[in-house]
């Protein structure tokens, strides 16, 4: 990494490497833990679109920071995490995880000084092929050693 700029990421794939199920026990013992009832009809809790593309994106959070030559104990932060839901997410079906990274941005704050903006889109895609959601996500990676 350099003052100059973050690496160059962008178009870098995010592919999972197998399917992810979210079983109706996982999703009962999080519902129970939120204090809602799971649906009955087998319908995911609408939080499971950050959980399961993050767990099926193919890549550990240390390793997409490390591929943005980021140290995952410096902290990465949330920004934005946002969910476009296209279909229903079920449980006890099994999807599949496709994504990229849109952009590493460097950029300055008052508040953090030397800071990269990590954008990157995941898209759930069941067994026919049909895209069921899709997660855009910004993280900011900070960058204390170019202040």
């Amino acid at each position: 990494m350099t003052s100059d700029g973050p690496p160059d990421v962008a178009g870098f794939l995010l592919d999972g490497a197998g399917p992810i199920v979210i079983s109706a026990a996982e999703n009962d013992a999080l519902c129970r833990g939120m204090g809602v009832a799971a649906n009955a009809n087998g319908e995911a809790h609408p939080s499971y679109y950050y959980t399961a593309t993050q767990i099926g994106m193919g890549l550990t959070v240390r390793e997409l920071c490390a591929k943005c030559d980021f140290n995952v104990d410096d902290g990465p932060m949330m920004a934005t995490s946002a969910a476009r839901y296209l279909r229903p997410l079920m449980t006890e079906t099994p999807y599949w995880v496709r994504g990229r990274v849109e952009s590493l941005v460097r950029k300055r704050s008052r508040k953090l000084g030397v800071m990269d903006l990590l954008d990157y889109r995941l898209q759930l895609i069941d067994a026919a092929g049909v895209t069921v959601l899709e997660a855009d996500n910004v993280w900011v990676l900070p960058r204390p050693g170019l202040a």
